[in-house]
């Protein structure tokens, strides 16, 4: 692997890079043994040694959690890596950077994941899969969701629980009985599309034995399994100062794109590129926000707090006290928007503080009385908390902010599983009218799954980007 642009940095030494990200079309090792999953290694022996490099400043974990690992991270309570906010990265001097561009993903790869092989999507600032039953539209949004998690420094387990799943059925074990699966995608932005690709083993042992990270055709991180035996991997990141490539452990649980800018010294041309591209896809990555209304949930009272929209969505009422309070201007266009998807004449959206301490949000209509929220269709709720999320931001949605990026850097990509599911056909053109409206100033992207009715509205509107799996 050419780490350089030009010849092989290592070309002198026995312990050569490794070659990560295999042939996707293979996804474990082929009747004649050859492997395809790098689950032992790559070209270089394990036993060379690390050629010299500058020194760079080391993470910690617990010995408890990191036993014999060599180079750790610390541990948040939720068990997370910590994972620095980004620093507004250093763009390295090329003619495709842009300074002002937000991290967005453009492209995500499912080279080998459940049931997808050699797929590509590109990603338009709204984006939709759809497909029949089994088409693997649920799966898609899992493989974003979990890169997301994983930029956000998640450890595998938590993100992968049920890994054996989605190993590709055709993926057979090799002697060692292991086998696993890959997925990837481009971040744009500052530094121009930055690639990230991704290689899991699932079986015996859940674990990252591949990752590589490239830019203008150099990889500037390739991490390889070199020994089974360790909770390790060899992670080389380009230098481009005295020595080629800087090597060393990193955990096998953790991405290692996101650690770079904890073991990075940024002494080099080379490693501010380095920082500047991982920075990017780590920005770009954790920028997004799985919804999932659930209405029997957020039909209930619920007691007030800082008012971030969770997942279910079922502390609707508490972020509409709060946008009620600190966002009028949202509040009523949000209050216009419920207008053309709920039945009747909606004039507001109100909230009631009720004695026992907890506040119900209600509708308010011409001539009528309010009507709770907990009176209203789950089609309704569902319209309701998917356009409250599109109004709003990371700053009002239960997601990690890059807090040390300026909000206009900043984006959100909404991924919504079932986007159409419950609504009738009146709500979801206006949804989706919505979502592009929303979409067109940059700052939201939205990538979810719909029906055959949609998908043929969503054809038909400028701004949307369909995919069907099934064709």
């Amino acid at each position: 692997m050419d780490l350089t642009g030009g010849s092989a940095p290592a070309r002198t030494s026995k312990n050569r890079p490794s070659d990560l990200v295999p042939d996707p079309d293979a996804v474990t090792p082929s009747g004649s043994g050859s492997p395809s999953l790098p689950v032992s290694g790559g070209a270089g022996p394990s036993s060379a040694a690390p050629s010299p490099g500058p020194r760079v400043p080391e993470a910690r974990t617990s010995a408890a959690s990191r036993s014999g690992a060599g180079a750790s991270l610390p541990r948040t309570s939720r068990s997370r890596a910590s994972v620095p906010e980004a620093r507004g990265p250093v763009v390295p001097e090329a003619p495709d950077a842009r300074p002002d561009a937000r991290p967005t993903v453009t492209e995500l790869r499912l080279s080998a994941f459940a049931g997808h092989r050699s797929a590509a999507h590109a990603l338009g600032p709204v984006t939709l899969f759809t497909g029949p039953s089994g088409s693997g539209k649920t799966t898609t949004l899992r493989a974003y969701e979990a890169l997301a998690r994983l930029g956000a420094g998640d450890p595998l387990d938590e993100v992968f629980p049920d890994a054996a799943d989605l190993v590709p059925e055709r993926a057979r074990p090799d002697a060692q009985g292991r086998r696993g699966f890959r997925i990837g995608c481009t971040v744009d932005g500052p530094c121009g599309p930055v690639r990230l690709d991704l290689a899991v083993q699932a079986e015996p042992r859940l674990r990252i034995v591949g990752e590589r990270l490239t830019a203008r055709d150099r990889t500037l991180l390739a991490t390889a399994l070199r020994d089974p035996g360790r909770s390790t991997v060899q992670a080389e990141w380009h230098t481009a100062g005295a020595t080629p490539v800087t090597r060393a452990p990193l955990p096998d649980d953790l991405l290692g794109t996101a650690l770079l800018p904890l073991r990075v010294a940024g002494r080099t041309p080379g490693q501010l590129e380095v920082l500047a591209a991982a920075e990017q896809v780590v920005v770009g990555l954790r920028s997004a926000f799985a919804c999932d209304p659930r209405p029997e949930r957020m039909r209930a009272p619920v007691p007030p707090g800082e008012g971030r929209l969770r997942r279910d969505c079922a502390n609707l009422a508490e972020v509409l006290h709060r946008t009620h309070n600190d966002c009028p201007r949202r509040h009523h266009r949000l209050a216009t928007v419920a207008g053309a998807g709920c039945a009747g004449t909606v004039t507001g959206l109100g909230v009631r503080e009720l004695r026992e301490g907890t506040v119900r949000a209600v509708l308010e209509r011409a001539g009528r009385t309010a009507t709770p929220l907990g009176r209203l269709g789950d089609g309704e709720l569902r319209y309701l908390a998917l356009a409250l999320t599109l109004l709003t931001g990371p700053g009002v949605l239960e997601m990690d902010r890059v807090a040390e990026v300026p909000d206009a850097m900043q984006g959100l990509t909404l991924l919504a599983d079932g986007l159409d599911r419950g609504l009738d056909r009146r709500q979801s053109a206006e949804l989706l009218r919505l979502a592009v409206e929303i979409a067109g100033d940059g700052h939201i992207r939205v990538a979810g799954s719909v029906g055959d009715r949609t998908a043929a509205e969503a054809r038909r509107t400028l701004g949307v980007t369909v995919v069907d799996l099934g064709a």
